[in-house]
């Protein structure tokens, strides 16, 4: 892992858009779901996924076979997990106002949740359902009444679909599931099929082919966003344990190759402590080859100045993570700018947030939290303006509307506004 002042730090790492024989091959996936519905499917399931498949709809039988599939304590913990991640999306709902002014005007914002929304969840080797609770609850309390669920086969479990993943949607209180994955996926919840009718949105992580086609078919659908691989940076000072900090670097780095993990500090000591502790603990973990060559290629050890240079570093790279283990965390965090989630203290591990803490672990990567947020609750809902005008406000007002229309050359526009004085005979 690079070692350096932060002023020679430079990551490299674009957001992958796949190679062109990728986009031809998801563009014609995309086409052929379009066009053939459950037919390409079935077609696609037994190409890619090596499996065959008649209903793709998962009964309620199967799903609640998934419980004797997994062990009390994952049901235990997605229960209380899934408690506090309700309790805190509950927090960030909305209410329809309505402003009445004495002229008899009335503005203001209806709130409605989308109809429709589909959920992709990996169900192969990056099968998280931890990620089912992030992206249902948050439609759930926005009121979405209708949430599927597509994941693909998987090599074990009910009907070769991931049981973890089934419990979890289970305790979320989804029980529109669907045993299709990749591409062909996203295009089904696109577009529709005979027996997957179509959403208005689609959100989830999923593999480069997911990816680029959640990309395709946005504008026929909303998306959440095109996610980047994951990151973290730590900014600390000498108060910091140095196996914390690499504890909490591997957990990033184990995620993928190109997964980024930065120390930023202004202690040369921790530095070299944390740099020791990484060692010792990468040769510890399962995913030591993935973790290493994300170290090796995205991690960095950066020495700054002082703290508020190091939050000038956080707030150019705007990370998806950033832990602030030091003195005094909350003295810094009003000038934290760009980040997703900021956890503040050395017991507020990152694992904290991705688990259990409550706020959504789905989170802007690749330097847009510069202008994105996490997922919440407003992601599932449309926002729709009222506009009421009186005569009396439309006789006030009607020169100076009628004024801006004919300065913009839409003449119409203006006469929109001029028929209606001309027909109740005032001027205003």
């Amino acid at each position: 892992m690079r070692m350096m002042p932060a002023e020679e730090f430079a990551i490299s790492r674009e957001v992958e858009y796949g190679s062109p024989e990728q986009n031809e091959a998801v563009k014609a996936i995309i086409e052929g779901v379009r066009t053939q519905g459950d037919a390409a499917l079935r077609r696609y399931s037994e190409e890619f996924d090596r499996a065959k498949v008649d209903s793709f709809r998962l009964t309620e039988e199967e799903i609640q076979g998934a419980y004797r599939q997994v062990e009390p304590e994952f049901v235990e913990a997605i229960r209380a997990a899934a408690v506090r991640i309700r309790a805190f999306h509950e927090k960030q709902k909305r209410e329809t106002w309505m402003d009445l002014q004495p002229d008899g005007t009335m503005l203001g914002q209806v709130y409605r949740p989308l109809k429709r929304v589909g959920l992709y969840v990996p169900g192969g080797k990056a099968a998280y359902p931890s990620s089912v609770l992030m992206n249902a609850i948050p439609a759930q309390v926005a009121g979405v009444p209708e949430i599927a669920i597509v994941t693909p086969p998987a090599t074990a479990g009910v009907e070769g679909v991931n049981p973890y993943i089934l419990v979890a949607a289970a305790e979320a209180g989804v029980q529109e599931i669907y045993r299709v994955g990749g591409a062909q996926a996203v295009a089904a919840l696109a577009y529709g099929t005979e027996q997957i009718p179509a959403v208005d949105k689609i959100v989830g992580p999923g593999n480069i082919y997911v990816a680029l086609a959640k990309r395709y078919v946005y504008g026929v659908v909303d998306i959440d966003s095109i996610a980047g691989p994951s990151e973290i940076i730590v900014l600390a000072d000498d108060t910091a344990d140095p196996a914390y900090v690499a504890a909490d670097l591997l957990s990033q780095a184990e995620h993928d190759e190109m997964a980024s993990a930065v120390l930023v500090t202004p202690s040369v000591a921790l530095a070299q402590a944390a740099a020791v502790e990484l060692e010792r603990q990468l040769a510890l973990l399962p995913r030591r080859e993935i973790a290493g060559k994300s170290l090796a290629d995205y991690g960095a050890i950066l020495t700054v100045g002082s703290l508020e240079e190091g939050i000038a570093v956080v707030n150019r790279m705007a990370p998806e993570h950033l832990e602030v283990i030091v003195e005094e965390p909350f003295r810094y965090l009003g000038k934290i700018e760009n980040a997703g989630a900021i956890f503040l203290g050395p017991y507020s591990s990152e694992s904290v947030g991705d688990y259990f803490a409550g706020p959504n672990h789905v989170l802007p990567t690749n330097g847009t939290a510069r202008f994105s947020s996490a997922l919440s609750v407003d992601d599932f809902v449309k926002k729709s303006s009222v506009i009421y005008y009186s005569k009396e406000a439309l006789l006030r007002d009607a020169a100076q509307i009628s004024a801006l229309a004919r300065f913009e050359g839409l003449q119409a526009h203006a006469r929109a506004v001029e028929i209606r004085v001309e027909k109740e005979g005032g001027q205003g």
